[in-house]
């Protein structure tokens, strides 16, 4: 099958080179020159396990291919996915005039029957707006469809190649039976590919990430209890995690969700539901819980060295808003990293992705950073974990404690155990434990 894709973002780059790895011919679109250029060479804007690998071979077999000309691909495909930004605006609302744009543009090019595929996160009623701007430009005919990506960042091939799911919103069995050969290699071992109306499709993106953020906001409340009543939120959750109606998935404590899917979605979903007139009273809680919780690991800080943070000096070890990624749009470890700075301290920080982007995109020169996370320690106060990657897990403590100054350390993960880090002589916090 030959297929476009407008946008090289994560979610564009991702599914272009997938759909490519099953054997179609695939062409990603950007406006970007520079971008497509290094793209053409193999090298990414984004960091993601194994996409660079699949990237390049498909490129070299010459299953994948970027551009910045619609013309280049548009009149002969037979799928084109629409994966282009939808930033939020100042009311939480999404920004859909790059949607609209891209969709007005495909249109002007197409010259036979096509499916055109809404892949970015989009609120409902998208798909409508989408095939009016297109009817404006074109008489060929063609279907919008709505097909809502479920991608964790950090596992997005797998996600992609192995989906638990594929949701396709439909109007008309043309479209949905071109959806259902373009997705049958991904889900030959019998994962359902769920067909609907188009804006319940819609509306099902939103609805997961809003209840996944629902599950941290509200284990995160829970752990605040558990600090203040002496319980152990670990315990807690394998206590309720065992229950099947629960289940243990997005129950651990910690710092609040980041990232480009549950802020900006969460604010979608509350946005949506004011417009149809109904306050969504446990999401909007989800978000003022999500920013408090942000704090916590500063406010910790604080409380341990009494308030007087004027000199101290500390090392943070992790800036992307999760592991496996680069990514830190709503990272936490911004937010608490700014608290120490006008507290008056210093920071050294290590992460093993996502520096550059912090230079480049949220911190500048306003901190050090360390090419490796021992460095990052010497003549620290203390030790700030704020991203669980793997390699932060089992570090040599006595190394640890010959390179700082100070002798705490702030988990704000609960990757460690207090006990093994008392025994060591360090004074530990967690979170809700």
């Amino acid at each position: 099958m030959r297929i476009a894709v407008v946008g090289t973002g994560y979610v564009g780059l991702v599914a272009g080179t997938c759909f490519a790895e099953s054997g179609n011919t695939v062409t990603c679109i950007d406006i970007d020159e520079k971008k497509i250029e290094n793209l053409k060479k193999g090298i990414l804007p984004i960091y993601e396990p194994g996409l660079e690998e699949l990237l390049k071979r498909n490129v070299n077999d010459g299953r994948l291919h970027f551009t910045t000309n619609y013309e280049d691909c548009i009149s002969t495909a037979q799928v084109v996915f629409i994966a282009v930004g939808t930033p939020p605006g100042e009311d939480g609302s999404a920004d859909l005039q790059y949607v609209v744009a891209a969709a007005e543009t495909v249109a002007a090019h197409m010259e036979q029957y096509t499916v055109v595929v809404d892949k970015s996160t989009v609120p409902v009623g998208t798909a409508d707006m989408v095939h009016a701007a297109m009817k404006a430009k074109t008489e060929v005919e063609f279907d919008v469809v709505s097909n809502p990506e479920f991608l964790k960042e950090g596992a997005a091939i797998d996600d992609f190649l192995k989906p638990d799911r594929v949701v396709i919103g439909s109007a008309t069995e043309r479209a949905a039976g071109i959806m259902d050969e373009l997705y049958a290699p991904f889900v030959r071992t019998g994962n359902p590919i769920i067909h609907m109306d188009i804006r319940s499709a819609e509306l099902t993106k939103y609805a997961a990430n809003a209840m996944l953020a629902t599950r941290i906001s509200f284990m995160n409340e829970i752990s605040n209890i558990c600090m203040k009543v002496g319980a152990n939120v670990d315990q807690v959750r394998k206590g309720i995690g065992s229950d099947t109606r629960i289940g243990s998935k997005f129950l651990f404590a910690g710092l609040g969700y980041g990232g480009s899917c549950f802020p900006k979605d969460v604010k979608a979903v509350v946005q949506t539901a004011a417009k149809a007139d109904y306050d969504f009273r446990i999401l909007q809680a989800v978000e003022e819980v999500n920013e408090t919780q942000k704090r916590l690991l500063f406010d910790m800080v604080t409380d341990h060295f009494e308030g007087d943070l004027k000199g101290k000096h500390f090392a943070v070890w992790g800036l992307a808003f999760k592991p496996n990624t680069d990514d830190m749009r709503e990272a936490p470890a911004v937010v608490v990293i700014n608290h120490l700075l006008e507290a008056g301290a210093t920071v050294t920080a290590f992460d093993p992705e996502a520096i550059e982007e912090c230079k480049h995109m949220h911190l500048g020169d306003k901190i050090k950073y360390s090419g490796t996370p021992m460095e990052a320690l010497d003549g620290t106060d203390g030790l700030i974990l704020v991203t669980e990657w793997n390699e932060f897990r089992r570090p040599d403590f006595d190394e640890v404690k010959q390179r700082m100054s100070g002798d705490v350390i702030f988990d704000g993960r609960n990757i460690y155990s207090r006990k093994t880090l008392n025994a060591a002589g360090f004074t530990y916090y967690g979170i809700g434990t």
